[in-house]
């Protein structure tokens, strides 16, 4: 089903979009578990050995820690030893760590507090990059194992599917439903490519959310197009390119990469 654009929407959009980025910008750029700060990231199995060199993540400084599943539950033990809850981090001497995944798929992620960290860029704000429309069905309603943004692997599933048109060209475009971690809640996400992967965004492609209005109507604003984690750190691996969502035609909106320690490639018509 074919999504239009949403001009009367478009202001109160740019006004949303704006306040959602300044407080993005801002947890990138402290938050103590920013993907900025990520160090390592490994799946918890049979348990995880900390601290030594020997260990499975090395940190200096930190005396030897393990992180232990049983029946579900991740534990710290060790100095300091406790319940490590899902999604949330918790500080472990100078580092901070966070559980991820569903029980028996544990992840483990630890985060340094690093040195100066990068300020993400965004394009600006295009409303002509703005939809509102309709969810069309799945046409199985099926679950399916992906990376979410976190690199972190979730059983995701099927929503349906939205149309965009772009750039003289409609899109048809995947939408799945992931869980948020904290087990209550779950979004509504497109993972895309673009022709400007590579060429300005990261080149696996972007994460977007499709945004439940009334009426049974969902927003689809490209300004809110953010990078998978591994974009800010190596210790995430890169999700999978989901099949068929890839849009032909440049979508100039939402974030921007800044690879390798570079600025962003500069906009059409700005001095470097």
């Amino acid at each position: 089903m074919r999504f239009l654009l949403a001009l009367a929407l478009a202001a109160p959009a740019a006004l949303s979009a704006q306040t959602e980025r300044d407080d993005y910008l801002a947890w990138l750029a402290t938050a103590a578990n920013s993907p900025f700060a990520a160090v390592a990231q490994q799946p918890i199995g049979a348990g995880l050995r900390l601290g030594p060199a020997t260990a499975d993540i090395p940190l200096a400084g930190l005396s030897e820690h393990r992180v232990i599943e049983r029946g579900g539950a991740v534990s710290l033990e060790g100095p300091g030893g406790r319940a490590l809850p899902r999604g949330r981090p918790v500080p472990l001497g100078r580092y901070t760590i966070a559980v991820a995944g569903a029980p028996g798929r544990s992840v483990l992620t630890v985060f340094g507090r690093g040195g100066e960290r990068k300020r993400a860029q965004h394009y600006p704000h295009d409303e002509s990059l703005v939809f509102l429309g309709t969810l069309a069905p799945p046409a199985k309603r099926t679950t399916v194992r992906v990376l979410a943004v976190d690199g972190v692997e979730t059983e995701a599933s099927e929503a349906g599917t939205v149309t965009v048109p772009v750039g003289g060209t409609r899109t048809r475009l995947r939408v799945l439903r992931i869980p948020t971690g904290d087990g209550e809640e779950s979004e509504l996400e497109i993972f895309f490519r673009d022709a400007t992967n590579g060429e300005g965004t990261y080149p696996a492609g972007r994460f977007v959310a499709l945004v439940p209005e009334a009426g049974g109507h969902y927003r689809l604003d490209f300004n809110r197009a953010r990078n998978p984690f591994c974009a800010y750190s190596s210790a995430y691996p890169c999700p999978a390119p989901w099949r068929g969502n890839t849009i032909p035609a440049p979508v100039r909106a939402g974030e921007r990469y800044l690879g390798g320690g570079l600025t962003a490639p500069p906009l059409e018509g700005e001095e470097r």
